[in-house]
């Protein structure tokens, strides 16, 4: 698959989230669960989600992923136990999209970090997903994913 790679940034906007360190065999169920309880306090406290779901990778996965999940809302939340809120904001970033299986996202990661060096940039080691479309209503070759890798300097 050919990836278009470009410039692009987050604006600043505020999100709840649940930060957590995982395998790889284990972000699976942690997406699910970390992802349920969100919705869940969201819906119970009456505040709409402002945006599509997002991950948070605070490190290469080779390390075990330190991972946060996070929902977009429209103003700040109250914090509950592990549930946080936060202003989530990347100046600088190069970014493409990822069409098909989640599994198959290594290659878009790949493309990307190639596009980064090639153009004389240097990540910051973190990288953020942004799900465009449901897992549980749409077929995995149909799922898109929006990748940003937040740019030093």
């Amino acid at each position: 698959m050919a990836y278009i790679c470009e410039l692009s940034s987050i604006d600043p906007h505020p999100a709840i989230t649940i930060r957590s360190r995982a395998t790889a065999d284990e972000l699976p169920e942690i997406f699910e669960t970390s992802f349920a309880r969100l919705i869940d306090y969201l819906e119970s406290a009456g505040i709409d989600i402002s945006g599509p779901p997002f991950a948070i990778y605070h490190d290469p996965a080779s390390e075990g992923s330190d991972v946060e999940m996070c929902l977009p809302v429209a103003q700040p939340v109250p914090e509950s136990g592990d549930i946080t809120c936060r202003e989530i904001s990347v100046g600088n970033a190069a970014s493409t999209v990822h069409t098909g299986p989640y599994e198959e996202i290594e290659s878009a990661y790949m493309a990307l970090a190639e596009w980064v060096s090639e153009n004389g940039y240097e990540p910051t080691g973190e990288t953020y997903e942004f799900y465009l479309n449901d897992p549980g209503t749409t077929s995995p070759e149909d799922l898109q994913t929006v990748i940003f890798m937040p740019l030093k300097g």
